[in-house]
Parts: structure tokens; C-alpha cells; sequence
């Protein structure tokens, strides 16, 4: 691994807010270069955007770990399935578009999720929720866990989407085993 990029949800006006910012601070002082952009159409957060900013722009490849936040986690999956990355930290993940119309125009949930190529793309998964998500419902996460096998998993009680958090040390931790590894 040699580049973390980090991936905001949708809705969001730009990636810095939350533990994001925290989370920024502390990769510099791991000495990996982290790339935090705010995403074209960050609104709406379309995958006919954001997957060729990954690719094209960011340059995200196999030796990239991309930790991606709620809509972030879903384009991490989906950029997995059709190229080799490092691996994925995926916050606050899903699989539909919930009902929401917002979900159903990004494009993410037109075609089936292909679990094994999004696995074999990838050396390491983990995946990081809250049971209370006030976005995302628990057994979002119960199924993803169960398609992706991560090797950690970062279950909380309290935390629900993670919008009120200042840190999440847990993530750092997994950063740190894998440069052990």
C-alpha cells in the first residue's frame, strides 16, 4: 500500500466534516500519502462520475487502500469489482438504494453486485457500522458482511452514521496492522 484515498457519501458539499478531518491528520503521521478530494457531482454522487475520477484521476490501483463513507463505501465496492485495489475500508456500507430516489439515479444499483470479483480484486476488507445507523439499516450491513467475509469488522451501538463522531481510532488501528503486514 502506498495511497489511501478517501471517498465522502453523497450530499456532502465537500469531504471535510466529522472524523474526516481527524482522520486526514492522523494518515499524515503514518508517512502514506492520503488523498482527500471532494468528489465531481458530490451531490448526487453518480457513478458514471466518480468511478472514472477514481480510476482516471486519482489513479486508484492495487496499491491503493480507498476507505469510503456511506455512498463513498458503495462506489469502493463498485470500483472493486472492475479493478484491482489494495484493499477497502467501507463506513456505513449498502447494497440497494434504500427506496430513495437520490440512491436510484447514481447509477450504483442498476446491475447485480458481483460479491466474488469485488473480493478477488482485493487483498484486504473491513467493514465499519453502527447498529443504530440512522441512514442505513442494520441488516444492510448483516448482508455485505455476509458477501464480502471482511477480515475486521468495526461493529458499534452508538455511533449511527458516524456524522457525530470527531475520530475513529479504529480505522487508523487496521491502517496500522496492515503496514505490519
Amino acid at each position: 500500500m502506498n495511497k489511501i484515498i478517501f471517498i465522502h457519501g453523497n450530499g456532502a458539499m465537500n469531504w471535510s466534516f466529522a472524523w474526516t478531518p481527524w482522520l486526514k491528520e492522523e494518515l499524515g503521521k503514518l508517512g502514506i500519502t492520503a488523498v482527500f478530494e471532494t468528489f465531481p457531482d458530490s451531490i448526487l454522487a453518480r457513478k458514471k462520475y466518480w468511478l472514472p475520477f477514481l480510476k482516471d484521476y486519482l489513479h486508484a490501483d492495487e496499491h491503493t487502500l480507498i476507505i469510503g463513507w456511506s455512498s463513498g463505501a458503495v462506489a469502493a465496492m463498485r470500483y472493486a469489482e472492475e479493478n484491482k485495489i489494495f484493499g477497502s475500508v467501507l463506513v456505513s456500507p449498502c447494497h440497494t438504494d434504500l427506496g430513495l430516489e437520490t440512491e436510484k439515479i447514481s447509477g450504483y444499483y442498476d446491475t447485480p453486485w458481483n460479491w466474488e470479483k469485488i473480493k478477488e480484486n482485493q487483498k484486504h476488507i473491513c467493514l465499519v457500522y453502527s447498529n443504530n445507523d440512522e441512514f442505513i439499516p442494520r441488516q444492510e450491513f448483516k448482508f455485505i458482511k455476509e458477501k464480502l467475509n471482511p477480515e475486521k469488522t468495526c461493529e458499534f451501538e452508538d455511533k449511527g452514521h458516524f456524522i457525530n463522531e470527531k475520530t475513529l481510532p479504529e480505522i487508523v488501528e487496521y491502517i496500522r496492522t496492515l503496514l505490519k503486514k
